[in-house]
Protein backbone atom coordinates (compact mmCIF):
# COMPACT_ATOMS: atom_id res chain seq x y z
CA UNK A 1 0.00 0.00 0.00
CA UNK A 2 1.18 3.37 -1.02
CA UNK A 3 1.09 5.73 1.87
CA UNK A 4 -0.43 9.12 1.72
CA UNK A 5 0.90 12.18 2.86
CA UNK A 6 -1.16 11.96 5.71
CA UNK A 7 -0.30 8.61 6.72
CA UNK A 8 3.64 9.68 6.60
CA UNK A 9 3.21 12.53 8.50
CA UNK A 10 1.18 9.76 11.28
CA UNK A 11 4.41 8.07 10.99
CA UNK A 12 7.03 11.02 11.94
CA UNK A 13 5.19 11.39 14.53
CA UNK A 14 4.47 7.63 15.90
CA UNK A 15 7.26 7.37 18.72
CA UNK A 16 5.75 3.85 19.90
CA UNK A 17 7.37 0.58 19.72
CA UNK A 18 11.39 0.16 19.07
CA UNK A 19 12.87 3.08 17.76
CA UNK A 20 14.37 1.08 15.35
CA UNK A 21 10.93 0.96 13.76
CA UNK A 22 10.27 4.03 13.69
CA UNK A 23 10.21 6.25 10.37
CA UNK A 24 12.72 9.15 10.86
CA UNK A 25 13.01 11.80 8.28
CA UNK A 26 15.39 14.38 9.67
CA UNK A 27 15.47 17.58 8.94
CA UNK A 28 12.42 18.73 7.42
CA UNK A 29 13.02 22.33 7.08
CA UNK A 30 9.31 23.56 5.71
CA UNK A 31 6.78 20.67 7.07
CA UNK A 32 3.79 22.52 5.10
CA UNK A 33 5.71 22.43 1.88
CA UNK A 34 7.45 19.34 1.74
CA UNK A 35 4.99 16.75 3.23
CA UNK A 36 1.32 17.54 1.76
CA UNK A 37 -1.94 15.88 2.62
CA UNK A 38 -3.17 15.71 -1.36
CA UNK A 39 0.40 13.97 -2.26
CA UNK A 40 1.59 10.39 -1.77
CA UNK A 41 5.34 11.11 -1.09
CA UNK A 42 7.61 13.83 0.74
CA UNK A 43 9.97 16.11 -1.09
CA UNK A 44 13.44 16.15 -0.49
CA UNK A 45 16.13 19.11 -0.66
CA UNK A 46 19.59 18.32 -2.05
CA UNK A 47 22.42 18.63 0.47
CA UNK A 48 25.75 20.58 0.01
CA UNK A 49 28.62 17.56 -1.24
CA UNK A 50 29.10 16.95 -4.58
CA UNK A 51 31.06 13.78 -6.23
CA UNK A 52 31.98 14.77 -9.64
CA UNK A 53 33.53 12.32 -12.13
CA UNK A 54 37.41 13.77 -13.79
CA UNK A 55 38.13 13.23 -17.16
CA UNK A 56 40.56 10.48 -16.95
CA UNK A 57 42.85 7.99 -19.65
CA UNK A 58 41.15 5.56 -18.33
CA UNK A 59 39.84 3.19 -21.23
CA UNK A 60 36.34 2.08 -19.49
CA UNK A 61 35.13 1.30 -15.59
CA UNK A 62 35.80 -2.52 -15.36
CA UNK A 63 33.98 -3.24 -12.56
CA UNK A 64 36.29 -6.68 -12.51
CA UNK A 65 38.74 -4.42 -11.82
CA UNK A 66 40.86 -4.82 -8.21
CA UNK A 67 40.71 -1.00 -7.80
CA UNK A 68 37.20 -0.19 -9.02
CA UNK A 69 34.71 1.71 -6.54
CA UNK A 70 37.95 3.54 -5.73
CA UNK A 71 39.38 7.12 -6.90
CA UNK A 72 42.39 5.49 -8.41
CA UNK A 73 39.78 3.84 -11.04
CA UNK A 74 36.94 5.67 -10.54
CA UNK A 75 38.74 9.42 -10.34
CA UNK A 76 36.44 12.20 -8.96
CA UNK A 77 36.54 15.26 -7.08
CA UNK A 78 34.55 16.32 -4.03
CA UNK A 79 33.25 19.55 -4.52
CA UNK A 80 30.90 21.28 -1.42
CA UNK A 81 28.70 24.46 -2.43
CA UNK A 82 27.28 26.35 0.60
CA UNK A 83 23.96 27.27 0.64
CA UNK A 84 22.56 30.18 -1.33
CA UNK A 85 24.99 29.37 -4.09
CA UNK A 86 24.93 27.23 -7.19
CA UNK A 87 26.27 24.12 -8.59
CA UNK A 88 26.53 24.05 -11.96
CA UNK A 89 25.77 21.18 -13.81
CA UNK A 90 26.76 21.01 -17.64
CA UNK A 91 25.08 19.45 -20.88
CA UNK A 92 25.61 15.59 -20.56
CA UNK A 93 27.45 15.92 -17.17
CA UNK A 94 26.95 13.65 -14.54
CA UNK A 95 27.11 13.84 -10.64
CA UNK A 96 26.71 12.35 -7.27
CA UNK A 97 24.78 14.16 -4.84
CA UNK A 98 22.55 13.59 -1.68
CA UNK A 99 19.81 14.93 0.71
CA UNK A 100 20.03 16.91 3.42
CA UNK A 101 17.20 14.62 5.10
CA UNK A 102 18.54 11.71 6.88
CA UNK A 103 16.10 8.59 6.04
CA UNK A 104 15.58 5.73 8.22
CA UNK A 105 13.23 3.11 7.35
CA UNK A 106 11.23 0.59 9.64
CA UNK A 107 11.24 -3.14 8.95
CA UNK A 108 7.84 -2.50 7.22
CA UNK A 109 8.63 0.26 5.43
CA UNK A 110 10.26 0.13 1.44
CA UNK A 111 10.09 3.30 -0.69
CA UNK A 112 11.96 4.77 -4.28
CA UNK A 113 12.99 8.10 -5.35
CA UNK A 114 11.71 10.29 -8.18
CA UNK A 115 12.72 13.59 -9.73
CA UNK A 116 10.04 16.23 -9.36
CA UNK A 117 8.83 16.53 -13.18
CA UNK A 118 9.19 20.48 -12.62
CA UNK A 119 12.91 19.79 -12.99
CA UNK A 120 12.35 16.99 -15.40
CA UNK A 121 11.26 19.28 -17.65
CA UNK A 122 14.40 21.08 -17.88
CA UNK A 123 16.39 18.25 -18.59
CA UNK A 124 17.14 17.34 -14.85
CA UNK A 125 17.41 13.48 -14.36
CA UNK A 126 17.54 11.98 -11.52
CA UNK A 127 17.73 8.31 -12.41
CA UNK A 128 18.89 4.63 -11.72
CA UNK A 129 18.57 3.16 -8.51
CA UNK A 130 16.72 4.76 -6.20
CA UNK A 131 14.67 2.29 -4.44
CA UNK A 132 14.88 2.37 -0.15
CA UNK A 133 14.90 -1.29 1.51
CA UNK A 134 13.40 -1.25 4.84
CA UNK A 135 16.22 -0.29 7.71
CA UNK A 136 18.55 1.64 5.36
CA UNK A 137 19.58 4.52 7.27
CA UNK A 138 21.27 7.19 5.90
CA UNK A 139 20.89 10.00 3.29
CA UNK A 140 19.91 9.23 0.01
CA UNK A 141 22.07 9.35 -2.69
CA UNK A 142 20.87 11.20 -6.05
CA UNK A 143 22.78 10.26 -9.23
CA UNK A 144 21.85 13.82 -11.38
CA UNK A 145 22.32 13.78 -15.29
CA UNK A 146 21.86 16.84 -17.33
CA UNK A 147 19.71 15.86 -20.73
CA UNK A 148 18.99 19.22 -21.66
CA UNK A 149 21.40 21.63 -23.99
CA UNK A 150 22.56 24.43 -21.67
CA UNK A 151 23.82 24.45 -18.09
CA UNK A 152 21.57 23.90 -15.25
CA UNK A 153 21.65 25.36 -12.17
CA UNK A 154 21.44 23.07 -8.47
CA UNK A 155 20.99 25.10 -5.83
CA UNK A 156 21.32 23.36 -2.60
CA UNK A 157 18.27 23.99 -0.32
CA UNK A 158 15.69 23.22 -2.88
CA UNK A 159 13.63 20.36 -3.70
CA UNK A 160 14.87 18.05 -6.76
CA UNK A 161 13.30 14.39 -5.75
CA UNK A 162 10.30 12.88 -3.67
CA UNK A 163 10.15 9.53 -1.74
CA UNK A 164 7.60 7.40 -1.97
CA UNK A 165 6.85 4.92 0.68
CA UNK A 166 4.80 1.71 0.81
CA UNK A 167 4.09 -0.91 3.01
CA UNK A 168 6.12 -4.33 3.07
CA UNK A 169 4.40 -7.60 3.41
CA UNK A 170 5.90 -10.62 4.93
CA UNK A 171 4.82 -13.70 6.05
CA UNK A 172 7.91 -14.45 7.90
CA UNK A 173 10.11 -12.40 10.17
CA UNK A 174 11.67 -9.59 8.07
CA UNK A 175 15.69 -9.52 7.39
CA UNK A 176 16.70 -7.52 10.54
CA UNK A 177 20.19 -6.91 8.53
CA UNK A 178 20.80 -3.33 7.34
CA UNK A 179 20.27 -2.23 3.67
CA UNK A 180 23.38 -1.37 1.81
CA UNK A 181 24.70 2.07 2.15
CA UNK A 182 23.35 2.28 5.23
CA UNK A 183 25.08 4.62 7.57
CA UNK A 184 26.89 6.56 4.79
CA UNK A 185 27.24 10.23 5.00
CA UNK A 186 28.59 11.36 1.82
CA UNK A 187 27.61 10.04 -1.68
CA UNK A 188 29.67 7.43 -2.53
CA UNK A 189 30.31 4.46 -5.47
CA UNK A 190 29.91 0.83 -4.98
CA UNK A 191 32.27 -1.83 -5.56
CA UNK A 192 31.51 -5.65 -6.48
CA UNK A 193 31.47 -8.50 -3.74
CA UNK A 194 34.17 -10.73 -4.01
CA UNK A 195 31.45 -13.37 -4.68
CA UNK A 196 29.79 -11.41 -7.80
CA UNK A 197 33.20 -11.17 -9.12
CA UNK A 198 33.83 -15.03 -8.66
CA UNK A 199 30.67 -15.73 -10.41
CA UNK A 200 31.58 -13.63 -13.28
CA UNK A 201 35.72 -15.20 -13.13
CA UNK A 202 34.80 -18.86 -13.26
CA UNK A 203 31.67 -18.44 -15.78
CA UNK A 204 32.85 -21.22 -18.61
CA UNK A 205 34.12 -19.65 -21.52
CA UNK A 206 33.29 -21.10 -25.23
Amino acid sequence: MLLSGADIRRRLFDRSGKPEDWLVISPVLDRQSQLKDSNASIDLRLASVFIVPKRSHLPNLDPLHESYGTNQHNPTDRVVIPIGDKFVLHPRQFTLGQTIEWVHMPRDLGGYVVGRSRWGRDGLIVATATGVHPRFSAPLTLELTNLGEVPILLYPGLSYVQLFLHTVDSEGPLDTAPAAFSGTTEPTTARLTLEEREIIRRWPKN
